[in-house]
């Protein structure tokens, strides 16, 4: 007679909550842009090559489109002629996103203290991990995309929504 959908299907049924399926996807398939000018954007490339692999933490699709990704790596020097286009890159990217200022020129300018160089890319954009080093170990990069993927899991595709809209019906 009338058995329940668990008797049919067994253990094929994953019951959970929207955010939480979707928040999964997100962290274990983050989409990096590198914006790289310096010797960390070379480093990067070691953490994204077979011996660390990137790619084991999901997010070995590197983007060259700010359209394309949501994870931003800002690696070396930033001047302040370059400001501007790391702004309108940030501003490209879809949502969520998240940015990672690797190294010690991207975080604080690193020994750059003049007229030209930013000190710090959180004059710019908002930054979500900063990675300390001169150049940061791959080692570093890595646990700095794991803190990212933790971030990602306590996101609310809800929440964010609600405040998305009452933020049209005030203006």
């Amino acid at each position: 007679m009338g058995l329940g959908a668990e008797a049919n299907l067994g253990d094929s049924i994953v019951t959970t909550r929207l955010d939480k399926a979707v928040n999964w996807a997100r962290s274990y398939s983050l989409w990096p842009m590198v914006f790289g000018t310096a010797c960390c954007g070379i480093e990067f490339m070691s953490v994204a090559a077979s011996r660390y692999d990137l790619s084991r933490f999901g997010a070995e699709v590197v983007r060259f489109s700010p359209r394309q990704a949501d994870l931003l790596f800002v690696a070396g020097t930033i001047s302040y002629k370059q400001a501007p286009v790391l702004k309108k890159i940030y501003d490209q990217m879809c949502e969520p996103k998240w940015v990672i200022s690797m190294g010690a020129c991207a975080s604080s300018g690193g020994f750059y203290d003049n007229y030209t160089t930013l000190q710090g890319i959180d004059e710019v954009i908002p930054v979500d991990e900063y990675i300390s080093g001169c150049p940061p170990r791959p080692e570093a990069v890595l646990d700095a995309i794991m803190r990212i993927q933790e971030r990602a899991q306590d996101e609310s595709i809800i929440k964010d929504r609600v405040k998305e809209y009452k933020g049209i019906l005030d203006a």
